[in-house]
């Protein structure tokens, strides 16, 4: 049964891919302008998910704290649109997408190198906590910026401008981020297949045998741990401009679970896994909260399966290798 399973998923990949490039004509057809709503939000999840795939799937870095890049990308574009609405801040005051999202990028990659120099000195459970404790600090730090609607959160009343590109347009949005994603499933599979990409999965395998042959893992992983970043808070800065509205809440350590859970349910270190994960849980939180308030439980109930199974593939795996 898994091994039939496995080889379905790829078809599911490549379907899931093209229902998503034909979104927009299939949900003008159909009358449907939800789904179109529903599809960019998951096709930037996606690319959130994408972006915690690199340093877990490949790099076996469990992150608790990846929502906050979600959240720094989301304020670093949407504070320069407010000032650039009502005035204040002139430095900063920008109705620029292009600055918004260089901004967005920047300043998640600069997060990411300082606390990823820290985080990365422990292994494990510790890792885990002390990202999450990370994630926190951005989240009481988002929470306590009265001017930006504190704990409220702030709606934008305009979005960001891009040449060429009417982000105000649902379609324009959501081509403009299904772009990304698949720059991004792009790039990661360049990755994978280059010199970094192999030494990344070798520190994952066995850190000690790889820093005998002379690679810096503790440098491979903080470069991965810095572009997992920048690209988490890209998909940030779309999520503010898709959603017209930030709040602290975007960078929770619930969110950076979510982002976890799409990763392990699509397959963690699969390519297209992210896209697939997060399709699979905007379906679930759909069907399974209309059916119940209760639905995180059944939720749970899912990953723990789908851990189990992933597991129990990576270890059969495994043992063919080894047998061959």
């Amino acid at each position: 049964m898994a091994e039939k399973l496995r080889r379905v998923i790829p078809w599911l990949d490549g379907a899931m891919l093209a229902v998503l490039a034909l979104m927009p004509v299939i949900a003008g057809a159909a009358g449907q302008a939800f789904w179109l709503d529903l599809a960019t939000r998951l096709v930037i999840l996606a690319i959130a998910a994408a972006s915690l795939n690199i340093i877990l799937g490949y790099g076996g870095l469990v992150s608790f704290g990846h929502a906050a890049f979600l959240g720094i990308g989301a304020y670093a574009a949407g504070i320069p649109i407010y000032h650039s609405v009502y005035g204040g801040a002139e430095w900063l005051a920008s109705d620029s997408g292009l600055f918004h999202f260089a901004l967005a990028i920047g300043a998640g990659a600069l997060f990411a190198l300082v606390t990823g120099a820290l985080s990365l000195r422990t292994r494990g459970v510790h890792f885990l906590m002390i990202t999450m404790a990370f994630g926190q600090m951005v989240y009481y730090l988002l929470e306590s910026l009265e001017t930006y609607g504190g704990n409220d959160g702030l709606t934008l009343d305009a979005r960001s401008r891009l040449p060429g590109i009417n982000l105000d347009d649902p379609k324009q949005l959501y081509w403009l981020a299904f772009a990304v994603l698949l720059a991004v499933i792009g790039l990661t599979w360049r990755l994978s297949r280059a010199r970094f990409g192999l030494a990344l999965a070798g520190a994952k395998a066995n850190a000690a045998r790889m820093a005998a042959l002379g690679y810096d893992t503790a440098r491979i992983r903080l470069a991965a741990y810095v572009l997992a970043g920048a690209i988490a808070a890209l998909a940030g800065a779309l999520m503010a401009n898709f959603s017209a509205f930030i709040s602290p809440a975007m960078s929770s350590w619930p969110h950076s679970g979510e982002l976890m859970f799409m990763v392990i349910l699509g397959g963690a270190g699969r390519l297209a896994g992210p896209v697939l994960g997060a399709g699979l849980f905007i379906l679930l939180e759909e069907i399974l909260s209309s059916v119940t308030i209760y639905w995180h439980l059944p939720f749970g109930a899912l990953l723990i399966f789908a851990a189990l199974w992933q597991a129990g593939a990576l270890k059969g795996k495994a043992a063919r290798e080894a047998a061959s």
